[in-house]
């Protein structure tokens, strides 16, 4: 597989939306990928969290990376987390 990078953008977001670089990565590496808006792709996985967020407790947390499949690379453009 292509070697993954995270956009300026989608690194800044890390710790308000609550993801690491390495979920971003087995994301992708693991998960069908899939169309999003604009040409780009995404793809979700979700996680076992049981911990809080935001002043409440979570089981599951799913990263949601939208991306583009360059010649030599993946760039991650942003990344969505979804708490349940």
């Amino acid at each position: 597989m292509k070697p993954i990078r995270l956009s300026d953008h989608a690194l800044s977001y890390t710790e308000k939306r609550g993801y690491t670089v390495a979920e971003v990565e087995e994301t992708i590496q693991t998960s069908p990928w899939e169309p999003a808006e604009l040409g780009r792709l995404q793809c979700r996985k979700s996680f076992p969290f049981n911990r809080e967020w935001n002043k409440k407790v979570y089981a599951t947390k799913q990263v949601r990376p939208i991306f583009v499949e360059e010649e030599d690379e993946i760039v991650v453009v942003t990344v969505y987390t979804y708490y349940s």
